[in-house]
């Protein structure tokens, strides 16, 4: 008989497997690897991301790693901007460009190029980057000679989906700032993309990241088409369970299942962390008083292993101040620790700051 796990064991498993449970003494590099990247549209949520799973992180290790060329900011999962490895980066793109694809056909650009030959577009777009890397600005106008009756913003729109493109520091460094500049991955790292990608490998690390899950929540996570035929053919090395609605979940042989009984402590997470948006049921992570909604623009806050609060950090002339805003009850224990952890995120994230301060909201 098939095993059903409840939203407490679901929870505490995907928190053990994404390191927050306990921090771990991990490289960035291999941490950045297991959760098979980090969200990075905003450049500092990497290096937040981080920080909430590694002891003593030091943030300076991923700026040389992105320096170095060992870890790159590039569009993958979902289409938006992911912080992946440089193995990872190849292996990936080429499994998610029909990602991008479908996200170019049903943009406005893409209706705004009717007519036009897109693969001209993209070799020109390619040849200019990678003679120097190129904010999307600088790139439009320099594709707009060849297409003089089209919007130079959605040419360059054309190479954002369709071409790897990786951002090049000192974009994504730490405690420094930079335009967006773009060249693509294989100029930047010296390497072709793979040419035996395995979507199978990809599914196996999502579950050993993110699972048990379900095939909608491979999807969600991904945005792939065609998973069901890929799990299918896994299944005779996969173990399943059912979630209490009766859901299907798949998982690998050897990863560990929680009890549901382990201790959860207060965890600050970035913004668009990929802990709460790679599942179709967002109950094994959503505190029921909180939504996706509610974490526009800022993180989210681990009470008791759920998101049940939401946090966002004002600098205003060299002073800075945490807010929590709180959608879940608080108990003393639980404030405190809310306190002590904002007050190290906080002097984490501003340590020029004059003055520092921290604030608990209601919602």
């Amino acid at each position: 008989m098939t095993q059903t796990l409840d939203t407490r064991v679901l929870n505490r498993t995907l928190l053990a497997r994404q390191g927050l449970l306990e921090r771990s003494v991990r490289t960035a590099r291999d941490v950045i690897e297991d959760l098979v990247g980090l969200q990075a549209q905003e450049p500092i949520d990497p290096y937040v991301a981080l920080w909430t799973r590694v002891v003593d992180f030091d943030p300076t290790e991923l700026s040389g790693l992105l320096e170095s060329r060992a870890a790159v900011r590039m569009g993958l999962l979902r289409g938006t901007l992911h912080l992946v490895t440089a193995r990872d980066a190849l292996a990936l793109y080429p499994i998610v460009a029909d990602v991008m694809a479908r996200s170019w056909r049903s943009s406005p650009f893409a209706k705004r190029l009717d007519g036009v030959d897109i693969d001209a577009v993209l070799r020109a777009a390619r040849a200019a980057v990678e003679e120097r890397p190129m904010t999307p600005s600088d790139l439009g106008l320099a594709l707009a000679p060849g297409w003089s009756d089209r919007d130079p913003t959605s040419l360059a729109n054309a190479a954002r989906f369709l071409l790897p493109l990786v951002q090049v520091p000192p974009r994504g460094l730490w405690g420094r700032t930079g335009r967006p500049m773009n060249t693509t991955a294989e100029a930047w790292l010296g390497r072709p993309m793979d040419r035996t990608p395995s979507i199978d490998d990809l599914v196996r690390r999502y579950l050993r990241a993110f699972g048990p899950a379900s095939v909608a929540d491979m999807r969600v996570w991904s945005w792939l088409t065609g998973l069901r035929l890929v799990v299918e053919r896994l299944r005779p090395g996969l173990r399943t369970f059912r979630d209490e609605a009766g859901r299907e979940l798949f998982d690998v042989p050897d990863a560990p299942i929680a009890t549901g009984e382990e201790r959860a402590p207060i965890r600050f997470l970035p913004q668009y962390d990929n802990v709460f948006l790679s599942h179709a049921d967002r109950s094994r992570i959503l505190h029921p008083t909180i939504s996706i909604a509610d974490m526009t623009w800022r993180g989210g806050v681990l009470i008791d292993g759920f998101v049940g609060a939401a946090w966002r950090i004002v600098r205003r002339r060299g002073d800075a101040t945490l807010t929590v805003t709180r959608y879940a009850t608080l108990d003393g224990q639980q404030r405190a620790a809310i306190e002590e952890e904002a007050e190290r995120l906080l002097a984490f994230l501003a340590p020029d700051a004059k003055t520092r301060a921290i604030a608990i909201a209601d919602a």
